[in-house]
């Protein structure tokens, strides 16, 4: 079964634990300087970004969910308000990858979107990330490749 959990401080330890085990560091989080891999810096700045885009009520811009396959953290899922548009993204640890999680979160994103009354569900990929252009064109959004960057568009209302 997959579930969202919505993200607390118990939740968040769990994230960054699935993040260490099963995705690089860039997949998942802005770069910071220093020795590649999960470094005690790495781990300090996953939590940091996650409380201050999320957790702290002052400077919080996303909603983020803990992603849970059969009651395991595997990922991150999020939304992020832009104008009459909500902006999702999805981060999926490597043992979760090619088994529908991705798919059926995204479902599970869009109807959070459309609970919230917005106009347009956006999200962006790379043009080499198969699994989430046919995701996101299975939702029925329409898909603008331009180089590299993939841009997913599905309007909300009528």
């Amino acid at each position: 079964m997959i579930a969202l959990t919505p993200l607390d401080e118990p939740a968040l330890a769990r994230l960054l634990e699935a993040a260490v085990a099963g995705a690089g560091p860039l997949e998942v989080m802005p770069p910071v300087e220093g020795p590649p891999g999960w470094t005690a810096a790495r781990r300090s700045a996953f939590l940091a970004f996650h409380r201050g885009r999320s957790l702290n009520p002052a400077t919080a811009v996303e909603r983020t969910w803990v992603v849970d396959a059969d009651g395991v953290a595997v990922g991150a899922a999020r939304l992020e308000r832009r104008g009459d548009a909500v902006e999702a993204g999805i981060w999926l640890s490597r043992d979760a990858r090619g088994r529908g999680v991705g798919r059926r979160v995204a479902q599970l994103l869009l109807a959070e979107a459309r609970r919230s009354g917005a106009a347009q569900f956006v999200a962006s990929t790379t043009a080499g990330n198969g699994g989430a252009r046919a995701v996101l064109a299975g939702l029925g959004a329409s898909l603008t490749i331009e180089g590299d960057e993939v841009a997913a568009v599905l309007p909300l209302r009528p």
